[in-house]
């Protein structure tokens, strides 16, 4: 197994039927820089294409032969790009934090998990933060360029100091909490504005939670950590800078688009705020006529918040394994548009899944027309807490792939359900014992069905359960039975009467088909019963036919799985 700078085994996505793995050997397109660990992660399973510098247009032209596409910042992945690639790209991965570049509608409309790296770089960008508020702080950069160029201008520089200082982390998240723990090292008061930040983890590392005007007027140092939305696009323009102390600095390294540069080179020029230091830009690089450049109260980075040498082999690595573990099929815990099921919480559910999806695709089958409702109940002894989007994702991709030809996964199951006007419901029920799910059945309005016997209270039913690890289809409609969820199986409903599995055991013998298995469920002795019967290939359509010829056989329906 490849392994981290640690010498750790890397973290695996827990297994379960989350969406259908690729099947190997992938090949992966790497079309920006990464480090050689990663690549050495991804060659022990996968041929990785590094392709650099590609255009648009040779993105898109190489895209269609890919499974997975790992990118930095740079790469844009369109919507063009996913209708590009066919249906085959499978994973993104984002060697970084944002991912403001992948359009993420198309991705889940494709059925594309996006996967990302939020750790390695963490207290890498914070460091970087750091020192581009130490610098602002005491000038070292303009002080540098004045020496370089033969200048000796002490009193031209005298910067502020930080302590008792009053620090504004604006976005409270991995790298901010990072930053605000390292400025309360330096003597800083922090305060934080986050509205979905709980003020447990502010307090935690010594900071408090503010409004966001309240932040403008109170601090004097500025460090902007929020990602790039339509809600914080231009958050900070010429209105925010003028509720702004005069001495206050900014300091961003999340997102150029969060700051309107025009307002910013403005503010600063006029002195409505001190100064700035920049580590991320609208555009990058920035244009030559970007005013900012051409300001001596602004510290100016390119883009270096990740930029050491352990955060790139650890961007590398975690990228590499989340890429990796998706196209195995398996949950990854930075994907960014499935939702996210705790590990814990996967390994619970995953001998249920197939069992939901199975029973999903049984109640299809024996739909005749089309399908607009769905209801799933769930018996459990955990009614408030059982986390069912991974069941109801398979749910929804067993109805759907069934009837379509929509690839579906717990990536797009909702969005393809919505699109489709397919309404899905979920009943969460009480049940006594220990085990997380007793049964789960699938209903749906029979409007017309194939096979009358199952239906219910005007539904189409069909029930199962979990039984040592293996799902078992326990009701169809009105009646108990007691078959295992594979292959093909055919349904008969009939007069309970003696010879009627002999008689249809001679139907499929004379046709060459084997039974695996048969059972049979009954409402009373000698009135109705219910005949599930395995069968290791389909039944030809002439072979159904002669059974339900028979004289007691009543109905009978071929499922296949």
């Amino acid at each position: 197994a490849a392994r981290g700078r640690s010498g750790a085994a890397p973290r695996r996505g827990a297994r379960g039927a989350c969406w259908a793995a690729s099947k190997g050997p992938w090949t992966i397109l790497v079309p920006e820089k990464l480090g050689d660990p990663g690549l050495d992660v991804l060659r022990e399973e996968a041929n990785v294409d590094v392709a650099l510098g590609l255009s648009p247009e040779e993105l898109c032209a190489k895209v269609s032969l890919c499974d997975a596409l790992i990118v930095r910042s740079a790469t844009k992945v369109t919507r063009e790009v996913f209708e590009a690639a066919k249906g085959r790209l499978k994973v993104v991965g984002r060697a970084g934090v944002g991912v403001d570049n992948v359009d993420l509608k198309a991705a889940t409309e494709y059925g594309c998990v996006v996967v990302n790296a939020p750790t390695a770089n963490t207290i890498a960008a914070a460091e970087h933060g750091i020192a581009l508020l130490c610098s602002l702080s005491r000038n070292i950069a303009q002080a540098h360029t004045t020496m370089k160029n033969g200048g000796w201008d002490r009193s031209k520089f005298v910067g502020v100091s930080l302590v008792d200082k009053t620090l504004a982390v604006m976005g409270f998240g991995k790298v901010g909490s990072e930053v605000a723990r390292r400025a309360r090292g330096l003597g800083m008061h922090v305060i934080a504005h986050d509205p979905y930040a709980p003020a447990e983890r502010a307090k935690a590392v010594g900071a408090e939670l503010v409004g966001f005007d309240e932040a403008l007027a109170t601090a004097d140092f500025f460090s902007l950590h929020m990602p790039l939305t339509p809600s914080t696009e231009n958050m900070f323009n010429r209105e925010a800078f003028a509720k702004m102390k005069p001495s206050a600095r900014i300091i961003n390294v999340a997102r150029g688009g969060v700051i309107n540069d025009a307002d910013l080179a403005e503010a600063l020029a006029d002195g409505t705020i001190a100064g700035a230091a920049l580590d991320v830009f609208n555009v990058e690089p920035p244009p030559a006529d970007n005013p900012l450049l051409a300001l001596d109260n602004v510290v100016l980075t390119p883009h270096l918040g990740a930029s050491t040498v352990e955060a790139q082999e650890g961007v590398a690595i975690e990228v590499a394994e989340a890429v990796l573990t998706s196209l195995r099929g398996e949950m990854c815990s930075s994907s960014i548009n499935a939702p996210m099921v705790p590990s814990e919480v996967l390994e619970e559910l995953q001998p249920y899944t197939a069992l939901v999806e199975a029973l999903a695709k049984i109640a299809t089958q024996l739909v005749d027309g089309g399908i607009d409702n769905v209801k799933i109940s769930y018996e459990t002894a955990r009614p408030d807490s059982l986390d069912s989007r991974l069941l109801r994702a398979m749910a929804i991709k067993g109805v759907l792939e069934s009837t379509t030809s929509s690839f579906i996964n717990l990536v797009n199951a909702d969005y393809t359900a919505e699109q489709r006007g397919m309404k899905v419901t979920e009943v969460k029920n009480s049940s006594s014992g220990g085990s997380l799910l007793s049964k789960v059945s699938i209903s749906i309005p029979s409007g017309s069905t194939r096979f009358g016997s199952a239906v219910k209270g005007g539904e189409i039913l069909v029930q199962g359960a979990v039984k040592d690890g293996v799902p078992y289809l326990t009701r169809i409609g009105a009646f108990d039975v007691d078959v295992t969820l594979e292959g093909s199986i055919i349904l008969c409903r009939q007069v309970d009467q003696p010879g009627m599995i002999g008689g249809v055991g001679n139907v499929l013998g004379e046709q060459g088909v084997n039974i695996s298995f048969m059972t049979v469920g009954r409402t009373a002795p000698g009135v109705e019963a219910m005949m599930c019967i395995g069968v290791d290939s389909p039944v030809s359509s002439s072979a159904l036919a002669d059974i339900k010829a028979m004289a007691a056989i009543e109905e009978a329906v071929q499922i296949s799985l």
